[in-house]
C-alpha cells in the first residue's frame, strides 16, 4: 500500500487494471521459465511498526508531524495516525545479520522517538496498545491519503454493512465498527525471507509449519478494549476487521482476505497469486504504464505493480512477494504472524527462531507435505493464537499433539540452532538469541503472560482505564531498559502516573455491564432488579439495544404509593410509567460537562448513547466513588509531599 496514487477507481478503471495484472502473471511466469529470477542468495529483512503515544499513555495521532520532522525514505505513515513504519535495509542471511538487524532498529527507532518528543509524544512496541479504546478508530484518525481512504471505502463497498467483531476468551468481545480502521488497532514485526525460485514452494510450505509453534513462544497482545481475549489476539483482530463477507443464509465457503491459506503449495509461486485473483475481486487500482511483457522483450526487469498492489490487498499470514534487488528480480516470504516488541532483542530472537527453523526444515524435510496434513499445520496455528505456550501442537511425523512448551525446549530450538548453524551465523549470535527463546518459554513468561499477570495483580486498584495505562507506561519503560520480555518485573499500579487523565471522559468509567428491561415488563420486576442490585436507575430499551426510556427508583415509589393494587390487577407495564424524555450523552462527553447536565437538570442518571443505541450509563454515585477515589489519591500524595 505504499503507492501514493493507488485509487479505488470506477469499474472501466478497475477492468483496465485488471487487463495489467493478467499481464503482470505472465511476465512473472516467463520469468520463472527463464530462470530470471535470483537464486542461490539468502536475504533477510522486517518492517517494525510501532504504535505514538502521549503523555498520558493514550494514542497519539501525531504520525504525520513526526515524518515531517524526519528525512528517512526506511520511516513511513501507517493507516491510522497514531502508528509509524519503518523498513529496514535488506541484509545477507550469514555472520552477524541478526545484531547488524537489531542496531538498525534501535537507530531508527531512537530516530523516530527523538521526532516524537518533540512534539509531546513516544513511541511504544506492542501487538496492540492496552489503552487503546474504540472512540481511536475513527476516521479522524485515518492517515489523510487518498489510497486509505479507497481502501476503506473498497472494503465497506464489498461487505455491504458494518463490521462485527466477536472474540471469546477469559472474556467475551462483541463489537460493530463503521471503518477499516479496527486494523490499525495491531501492529506488527514482519520478517522477509528471500528465497530462490525453484525453492520456493518447499520453503513456503515449510514456513506455514513454522509459524506456529514461533506464535506460540511470542505471542504478546492478550488485551483488547480492556478485554482479556486470545494470547495473540491480533490473529483474529486482523481478520476480522479486514473481512468483507457477510451473514448469508446459503451455505457458501468464501473465504476472508486474511487467512492462513486453504491448502500446500506444489510446484510454484504462481499457484498463489492464481489463487488469490481467482478467489478475491480488485478492490484498488492505480495508472500503469509499464507493458511488462515489453520490458522482457527489451532486457530489462519489469515492476509488477499491479501484481504488487494485488497482493497488498490480501493478506496471508504467510505472504509471497515480488522484489527487485540490485538490478535482479527476487521472491520473498513475509511472515505477518509476530506482533511488534516488547522489545527489539525479543523481535530479533523470534525472527531468529522462524529463520533457522525455516533454515533447518529445508534440510531435515525434502517435503513436509508427506509428514504433516495441512489441516494440522492450520489447526497449530490456530491453538498457538488462542493459547500460546499452553497449546498442543501437531508436530511432523509425530502423529500426535505435543504441549508447546516441551515441542519448542526439547526439539525446536536445536532444529532451529542447525539451521542458523547452516546459514553460517556466528555463533554467539546464535546463542544469543536463540538463549532468550529458551529462557522465556522456561519462564513461562511471553509477552502476553507478562501483560495478563500483571493485569490480574492490580485487579483491585482503581479503574480499569488506570490499570491498563500502569501497563502501558510499564511496558515503555521496559523496553527502553533493553532486557528481553522474560526477565521483566510485574507492571505496577503506581506506574500508571498522573490519576486525573483516567477520569476526564465518561466514557473512561462509565458503567456499561447493564440491567435494563423492556417496555412490556411488569414494573414488579424492575422493583425485585433494584433490590437485588442496589440500583436506583434501569434503562428501558428495546431488542437492537435502543433506548426507549428509564425506570428511576423514585418514579418506581411515586406509582406505588399513588394507588392500591390487589392480587388481581393486571400488572402494569414499564411502558405507562417509565421516563421517555431522555438527557442522553456521548461516551465521549467530557466528565465536567456531564457533572453540569446532572446539576443543571436536576438528575441522578445519564445514559449514554451511540446513534440512538444504550452504550453504558453514568451516575451520581458513580462521580461520589470517582472523587472518593481522586481524594484518597490526592492526600496520600499530600502526605507523601
Amino acid at each position: 500500500m505504499g503507492d501514493k496514487d493507488v485509487l479505488a477507481g470506477d469499474t472501466e478503471h478497475l477492468r483496465l487494471f485488471t487487463r495489467h495484472l493478467l499481464r503482470d502473471v505472465q511476465a512473472l511466469e516467463q520469468m520463472l521459465e527463464s530462470g530470471a529470477i535470483e537464486a542461490d542468495v539468502r536475504r533477510i529483512g522486517v518492517e517494525q511498526e510501532m504504535f505514538l503515544v502521549d503523555d498520558e499513555w493514550q494514542p497519539a495521532p501525531k504520525a504525520m508531524e513526526i515524518l515531517e520532522r524526519l528525512d528517512d525514505p526506511r520511516i513511513t505513515h501507517e493507516l491510522a495516525l497514531f502508528n509509524l513504519e519503518a523498513n529496514l535495509d535488506p541484509l545477507r542471511f550469514d555472520g552477524d545479520c541478526l545484531s547488524r538487524m537489531e542496531q538498525g532498529l534501535r537507530e531508527i527507532l531512537e530516530t523516530v522517538r527523538e521526532a516524537a518528543l518533540e512534539v509531546g509524544a513516544d513511541v511504544v512496541l506492542t501487538g496492540i496498545l492496552p489503552t487503546l479504546h474504540k472512540s481511536h478508530l475513527s476516521i479522524e484518525n485515518m492517515t489523510p491519503e487518498k489510497r486509505y481512504y479507497a481502501l476503506n471505502d473498497a472494503l465497506n463497498r464489498l461487505r455491504g454493512g458494518t463490521y462485527k467483531f466477536y472474540l471469546k476468551g477469559v472474556d467475551e468481545l462483541l463489537v460493530e465498527h463503521d471503518n477499516v480502521m479496527l486494523e490499525a488497532a495491531n501492529t506488527s514485526f514482519q520478517v522477509h525471507f528471500q528465497v530462490g525460485a525453484e525453492e520456493f514452494a518447499q520453503l513456503y510450505n515449510i514456513a506455514l509449519v513454522a509459524a506456529a509453534p514461533v506464535l506460540a513462544a511470542a505471542a504478546g497482545s492478550p488485551l483488547l478494549f480492556g478485554k482479556r481475549l486470545w494470547r495473540e489476539t491480533r490473529i483474529a483482530l486482523f481478520q476480522q476487521s479486514i473481512d468483507t463477507r457477510s451473514a448469508r443464509p446459503e451455505m457458501r465457503d468464501i473465504k476472508p482476505r486474511v487467512h492462513f491459506g486453504t491448502h500446500w503449495v506444489d510446484d510454484s509461486v504462481l499457484e498463489i497469486y492464481r489463487e488469490d485473483i481467482a478467489r478475491f475481486r480488485v478492490i484498488l487500482g492505480r495508472e500503469i504504464e509499464e507493458d511488462p511483457l515489453e520490458e522482457l522483450a527489451e532486457g530489462r526487469v519489469p515492476l509488477l505493480k499491479a501484481l504488487q498492489l494485488h497482493n497488498s490487498t490480501i493478506w496471508r499470514w504467510n505472504r509471497p512477494c515480488y522484489g527487485i534487488s540490485n538490478g535482479k528480480p527476487h521472491l520473498r516470504i513475509e511472515n505477518r504472524v509476530l506482533g511488534s516488541g516488547p522489545t527489539l532483542q525479543d523481535e530479533i530472537a523470534n525472527a531468529a527462531f522462524w529463520f533457522g527453523l525455516v533454515s533447518a526444515l529445508a534440510h531435515a524435510e525434502s517435503d513436509v507435505r508427506q509428514s504433516m496434513d495441512f489441516d494440522d499445520a492450520r489447526a497449530n496455528f490456530v491453538a498457538a493464537a488462542r493459547l500460546g505456550l499452553d497449546s498442543r501442537l501437531y508436530w511432523c511425523g509425530k502423529g500426535e499433539t505435543q504441549g508447546a512448551r516441551q515441542l519448542i525446549t526439547e526439539t525446536l530450538i536445536p532444529l532451529a540452532r542447525e539451521g542458523l548453524e547452516a546459514g553460517n551465523l556466528d555463533q554467539a549470535e546464535i546463542e544469543h538469541y536463540l538463549g532468550i527463546i529458551a529462557e522465556r518459554v522456561e519462564s513461562k513468561q511471553t509477552p502476553s503472560a507478562w501483560l495478563l499477570r500483571s493485569y490480574a495483580r492490580m485487579k483491585d486498584r482503581g479503574s480499569p482505564l488506570e490499570r491498563l495505562t500502569a501497563l502501558t507506561a510499564a511496558l515503555a519503560e521496559r523496553e527502553r531498559t533493553g532486557e528481553p520480555v522474560h526477565r521483566w518485573s510485574l507492571a505496577e499500579f503506581e506506574e500508571a502516573g498522573d490519576w486525573t487523565p483516567s477520569y476526564r471522559r465518561v466514557e473512561q468509567y462509565m458503567t456499561t455491564d447493564l440491567i435494563t428491561v423492556g417496555v412490556n415488563e411488569p414494573i414488579e420486576l424492575v422493583a425485585r432488579l433494584m433490590d437485588w442490585h442496589n440500583i436506583h436507575h434501569i434503562p428501558v430499551e428495546d431488542e437492537q439495544h435502543v433506548l426507549l426510556g428509564l425506570m428511576s427508583h423514585r418514579s418506581l415509589l411515586r406509582h406505588m404509593a399513588s394507588r392500591e393494587h390487589t392480587k388481581a390487577d393486571a400488572p402494569t407495564p414499564v411502558g405507562e410509567i417509565m421516563q421517555r424524555d431522555l438527557i442522553t450523552i456521548r461516551p465521549d462527553t467530557p466528565t465536567l460537562e456531564a457533572i453540569d447536565l446532572m446539576k443543571t437538570k436536576r438528575i441522578g442518571c445519564l445514559p449514554i448513547t451511540v446513534e440512538l443505541r444504550l452504550v453504558g450509563v453514568v451516575t451520581e454515585h458513580d462521580f461520589l466513588r470517582v472523587a472518593s477515589i481522586l481524594l484518597e489519591q490526592r492526600l496520600r500524595e499530600d502526605e507523601q509531599a
